[in-house]
């Protein structure tokens, strides 16, 4: 059996497009990485049929939910080097303001990851780093190493 984390020959942006290339619903959203002064980010698209509110217009909810979940297992497999996809235990999301139709970028930071479970901090924004549009707290259950 394969081991779960990556061998010498491949590097944690490698193990972040594999694991991104497994998720459909990324697909389907656009969602895109750049790797920027070392650090893993995602990139969503402005796109006219992600807007929830139409009176704003402001992206749907779980729109950027499912970002912040997606860039916090991004962030991890590229930081880990997984090559199998942790399991999500829980995701804690702050809507911190109103996420507009623009491109949106996520990243995020290992918060602490040991044996078995991970957490990860991610924060979305917009058109300002330092004015995020809503931030997550993420628990992941690592796979195990085979023996």
């Amino acid at each position: 059996m394969a081991d779960i984390f990556s061998s010498e020959s491949e590097n944690g942006l490698m193990c972040a497009e594999r694991h991104l290339k497994r998720a459909s619903y990324a697909a389907f959203l656009g969602i895109r990485l750049i790797v920027n002064e070392g650090r893993l980010q995602t990139v969503l698209p402005p796109r006219e049929d992600l807007i929830g509110n139409v009176n704003l217009p402001a992206l749907h909810g779980g729109v950027l939910g499912s970002l912040l979940d997606l860039t916090a297992s991004l962030v991890l497999a590229y930081d880990a080097e997984l090559i199998d996809t942790p399991r999500l235990v829980n995701i804690d999301v702050d809507y911190l303001r109103t996420g507009r139709v623009l491109e949106t970028f996520g990243a995020g930071e290992v918060v602490r990851r040991g044996r078995r479970a991970a957490n990860v901090r991610c924060w979305l924004w917009q058109d300002n780093f330092e004015r995020p549009i809503a931030a997550a707290r993420v628990q992941f259950l690592l796979p195990q190493r085979s023996v």
